[in-house]
């Protein structure tokens, strides 16, 4: 099977999401069957300031077991975090440690968030905000039958996130993502690409179940109805195409320090 890198060239996007990732020497263990002490539902963000990504650099320490010190993680059942925009990101701390976020690992961040206050969420999340965000590589095995037969698998992702499918009622993702998936931070719109497929995949499914535990659902439902109509196959595409979805500048920059490095020189910036 043959795998391509996609590249972001247009401009359009709709709200997906991120958090958790790479194990240094062991995984964090994931509690079972024990009961999850969560903290009360009142984290107040009204009172911070926005996250100062030095004050967060110590507390995000204890992230980097899942998640790597860069937030780039590689165990796939942990999400890349790393250009998270930071009030999202907060967000997320936020709902796990009240137990208003329960799915996939959660349950492994609470005792990491529960103590945390609103604005050492917010601290720990501009740290990683600053961190440059990793891509992976996408799907381009050929689609032999059904609606998108002829095309490669990614595309029909690609073809989602760049344009939605008016006819069914799917808005672009690049609405609200960006062309590049990095993102809104005024809405708090999450950082999408590079994101690992399978974690992707499985918030999406997340969304087109329909079910939450958070109290404030206004993003949830928008991200709720662009799902349900997704097929199983459209899914995976999305999630394969966004792992693969980075900036082209990310590709000159790298080009650039390897050719230096054959010169035995330091890559110049104009």
């Amino acid at each position: 099977m043959r795998h391509a890198r996609v590249l972001a060239v247009t401009v359009f996007a709709v709200p997906l999401l991120a958090a958790v990732a790479i194990a240094q020497t062991s995984v964090t263990p994931i509690p079972d069957n024990a009961p999850v002490q969560t903290a009360s539902l009142e984290i107040d963000f009204s009172r911070t300031h926005w996250g100062d990504a030095e004050a967060g650099t110590a507390k995000a320490a204890a992230c980097a077991a899942c998640h790597s010190a860069d937030g780039n993680s590689s165990v796939e059942m942990y999400p890349r975090i790393a250009g998270q925009n930071e009030r999202y990101a907060a967000r997320q701390m936020a709902l796990i440690a009240n137990g208003q976020r329960r799915t996939g690992a959660a349950a492994a961040m609470v005792p990491f968030v529960q103590d945390l206050t609103a604005q050492e969420m917010r601290d720990i999340a501009a740290y990683f905000a600053t961190q440059k965000s990793g891509a992976g590589i996408a799907d381009d095995s050929p689609v032999a039958e059904g609606p998108y037969a002829g095309m490669k698998f990614f595309e029909i992702g690609q073809k989602l996130y760049r344009a939605g499918d008016a006819e069914r009622g799917i808005p672009a993702c690049m609405a609200c993502h960006g062309p590049t998936g990095a993102g809104n931070p005024g809405p708090a719109y999450p950082h999408v690409s590079g994101q690992h497929a399978s974690y992707t995949a499985r918030r999406l499914q997340e969304y087109q179940a329909g079910t939450t535990d958070e109290i404030d659902t206004a993003h949830f439902q928008i991200m709720a109805q662009v799902a349900k109509p997704l097929t199983p196959d459209e899914i995976q595409a999305l999630a394969s195409y966004l792992q693969g979805l980075h900036d082209r500048a990310d590709d000159v920059e790298a080009e650039a320090a390897t050719a230096q490095a054959g010169t035995g020189m330091s890559p110049q910036r104009s």
